[in-house]
């Protein structure tokens, strides 16, 4: 599912105009944006929580030729699901 059609069917369910939803999904992810870059958590009962994971400096390679490059140590994005999105993913299709 695209963001486009993430925000129509947002605003079919909630019954809004598609433009409203769009401001409020754009507020949404500015929001955790921040919040994660702040080192705050962010948690939405029931669907899951954000979190800022550290990952230490490691060595890779360069895919292009083979040598050896040097990832920096950094911060990065996480999302632990909550029970009720894992419950509702694990369901079979009838």
């Amino acid at each position: 599912m695209t963001k486009k059609q993430l925000i129509e069917q947002i605003a079919l369910r909630a019954g809004m105009k598609e433009v409203l939803v769009e401001g409020f999904l754009n507020a949404t992810t500015e929001i955790i944006g921040e919040s994660l870059k702040a080192g705050e958590d962010v948690s939405i009962q029931g669907f899951g929580s954000f979190k800022r994971v550290f990952r230490k400096a490691r060595a890779g390679r360069n895919p292009q030729n083979g040598q050896p490059v040097e990832i920096p140590a950094r911060y990065v994005p996480g999302f632990k699901p909550g029970k009720n999105l894992k419950n509702l993913v694990k369901q079979k299709e009838k």
